[in-house]
């Protein structure tokens, strides 16, 4: 009865089945490693959050790409700010997620000539897009910034496009080897992520400090896809089964219709023959009948008289 899985139907059904069990299964162990991933994140940042602040030059010098376990480590740094090269990254979100605008970068000269860039928060878009915004001044003077440090960004690593011709002093990526082209002269590798001292005014908004609680749904959805891989097989063979049965229940039904047209047909037979059967017994009886009546007929019958001589 399991004939019919030999069939284009089911041969297609099953080979499918067969794609889609290692792929699901792919597709878990994809969401379970991002899982891992973002929880391995979580666990930096908090070390790096609550680590002492050590001096960025300590963590990076110029060229040099900061390595991941750098990441978010809380840095100092002296210097002035050299605000002629002072630049906007466009399309940053505030601290709502919501509202989209610039993040001011600013070099900072340190007292040896290097500079490393200082992103001082975040300033609304306005209404022109075409020029420099209205940007609050930077401190005058030697200032001590603290921050988080951060690595360049790249279009790779963030997805950004780093889109040319923009407007003059306005850029889509921080970088400090493009800044330090820009400027003319050695700048650090990274970036700090100003969270000290506080702007004096509301602008520029500090970026707030990175999410390290939440890891996401990517622990679930990995579950998911190997349940979905378990119920591929399950669903297989709940299908012959119904397959099965349905067939089993049709042939069953044939069977039956079969054998009812067959026992009508043989007592259609059956009557006929009785009534065939019949009409020759009919016949048998009525003749030996009509023998006897007519012998008994002539054996009663009186002579007739002969007839009397005519005369002459």
């Amino acid at each position: 009865m399991y004939r019919f899985l030999l069939s284009r139907q089911w041969v297609i059904l099953t080979l499918v089945g067969l794609v889609l069990i290692p792929v699901m299964i792919k597709l878990g162990y994809w969401q379970f490693h991002r899982h891992e991933h973002k929880v391995a994140q979580n666990q930096l940042i908090a070390r790096s959050l609550a680590a002492d602040p050590v001096p960025v030059t300590s963590l990076t010098a110029p060229g040099r790409e900061l390595p991941r376990r750098d990441m978010w480590r809380t840095v100092r740094a002296t210097g002035t700010y050299d605000t002629a090269h002072e630049v906007v990254v466009r399309q940053r979100t505030a601290a709502d997620e919501q509202s989209i605008g610039y993040y001011v970068l600013t070099p900072l000269v340190l007292g040896n000539g290097e500079s490393v860039l200082v992103n001082r928060g975040w300033i609304s878009a306005g209404n022109d897009l075409t020029r420099f915004p209205d940007v609050p001044a930077a401190p005058r003077g030697k200032v001590t910034v603290t921050g988080r440090m951060m690595a360049d960004e790249t279009t790779a690593a963030s997805g950004i496009k780093d889109t040319k011709g923009l407007p003059a002093r306005q850029v889509m990526l921080i970088n400090s080897k493009e800044q330090a082209k820009r400027a003319g002269r050695p700048m650090l590798g990274g970036y700090i992520e100003q969270t000290g001292p506080k702007p004096s005014g509301s602008t520029p908004e500090p970026v707030p400090e990175p999410d390290h609680d939440s890891i996401g749904p990517h622990m679930a959805y990995a579950i998911q896809w190997w349940l979905f891989t378990a119920a591929v097989p399950v669903g297989w063979i709940v299908l012959v089964r119904r397959e099965r049965r349905d067939r089993v229940a049709a042939a069953a039904k044939q069977d039956e219709e079969a054998r009812e047209v067959e026992e009508a047909r043989e007592n259609e037979e059956a009557r006929e023959n009785e009534a065939a059967g019949a009409a020759r017994d009919g016949g048998r009886t009525a003749e030996p009948a009509g023998s006897g009546e007519t012998e008994a007929a002539g054996g009663d019958a009186t002579p007739a008289p002969a007839p009397a001589p005519a005369n002459p």
